[in-house]
């Protein structure tokens, strides 16, 4: 009957293993994998930078997500070589052409003064809460993380800035910033989810921080009760990652378009009207601006707002969810934005159609160095009332 050691010995006779020093020669190529199969509590106490942490115990089920690459360099590791030199055989069964089994593993790596890091741990009331999303490949521990040290600006607190910033809450995104100078109506209500009837004649902002703290304290909720103009709006956007643009005029949408387009931050756009809504990405300098897709603005009597030809309210929801899902997308780096495309749905026909938005050269915003670019006021394009951030 074979020993422990027996096990062990004939397991490395059939992998590839290297002490540390050649193991960092193999790091240092690029497109090396490196791959951490130690314990979760053992892994948050230090590990090689940028290493992909999946404990021995879920190798098999989670390397074909997380490792697509059967033929990627990979440099495996443990705490002293043993438990990588049985996930290198298992990778080797699995398919995986060139696997390498770190002897000494990480304690003789850490031995010897080489580079190695703390990564960012969830609290497990973190890990708890955000179970569902841990269990994703494409997010994990890591891309939970960057959600939560992520800086979201919301353009308004109104039909689409709800149900975007409660999902974004709800996800953790760590940093939201709200702009809103108008007061909760009880005329709201009916598609505004942030607020509620006792909160009828609180400040918007103050009644979205409330809703937002409630549901994940993990979020801290930055208010802006101010206007915002070409005076101000450079200073509010800097330092965010993701706008979420759900203003419902012309002058601020061009506004919030050339500040991001200055400051090279994306804009997740959404728009409503009736029973029919709108969303698109604007990723600066890589994709088409809004000014790309609206050189001019159309007629004030051509473009009335929800307050004078109405909306849905469910409406708000689905555009709403849908920038939420693309800022969680950018903010990650997941799948394929609505970048250089603009998603319209119709409620009443119950369908999505997806058009192509190209950038014109001629761009009076992005087709310019970001440092040209004079942030101004529009109130004369297609506004009757006064400006105002307030969404739908």
């Amino acid at each position: 009957m074979p020993s422990f050691r027996d096990l062990l010995k004939t397991t490395k006779e059939r992998i590839r293993e290297v002490d540390t020093a050649t193991a960092a020669g193999e790091i240092a190529e690029p497109g090396t994998v490196v791959l951490d199969v130690r314990e979760p509590d053992e892994y948050e106490q230090g590990a090689l930078p940028g290493a992909i942490h999946i404990p021995r115990g879920f190798l098999e089920s989670q390397v074909e997500q997380k490792v697509p690459d059967r033929d990627a360099r990979i440099v495996v590791y443990c705490a002293g070589g043993m438990r990588s030199a049985f996930a290198a055989d298992t990778l080797t069964q699995l398919g995986y052409t060139n696997v390498i089994s770190m002897d000494g593993g990480f304690n003789r790596w850490k031995d010897e003064g080489r580079e190695w890091k703390t990564p960012a741990a969830l609290t497990p009331e973190q890990r708890n809460r955000y179970q569902r999303h841990l269990l994703l490949p494409e997010v994990g521990v890591a891309g939970q993380q960057r959600l939560l040290d992520s800086k979201v600006l919301l353009i308004g607190a109104g039909g689409l800035g709800s149900p975007a910033a409660l999902y974004l809450a709800a996800a953790g995104v760590g940093t939201i910033g709200i702009i809103d100078m108008d007061v909760v109506d009880a005329s709201n209500l009916q598609r505004q989810i942030l607020h509620n009837t006792d909160r009828v004649g609180e400040r918007k902002v103050d009644s979205a921080k409330k809703t937002l703290t409630a549901m994940n304290p993990d979020v801290d909720v930055v208010t802006y009760d101010v206007r915002l103009g070409a005076d101000n709006v450079v200073e509010i956007f800097s330092g965010y990652d993701v706008i979420v643009d759900g203003t419902d005029n012309f002058p601020t949408r061009y506004l919030v378009n050339d500040a991001s387009v200055k400051l090279d931050i994306p804009v997740v756009h959404g728009s409503i009207f009736r029973f029919e809504g709108q969303a698109s990405v604007y990723l600066p300098h890589q994709g088409p601006c809004y000014r790309c897709q609206v050189p001019e603005p159309p007629p004030a009597e051509l473009a009335p707002s929800c307050s004078e030809a109405g909306v849905l309210g469910v409406l708000c929801g689905i555009i709403g969810s849908v920038q939420a899902m693309e800022a969680v997308k950018l903010l990650l780096g997941l799948g394929d934005q609505l970048v250089g495309r603009l998603l319209a749905y119709d409620a009443l026909e119950g369908s999505f159609r997806t058009f192509r938005v190209n950038r014109d050269p001629q761009c009076a915003a992005c087709s310019i160095p970001p440092e040209q670019l004079v942030i101004a006021e529009y109130d004369e394009l297609c506004m009757p009332h006064p400006i105002a951030p307030p969404a739908a």
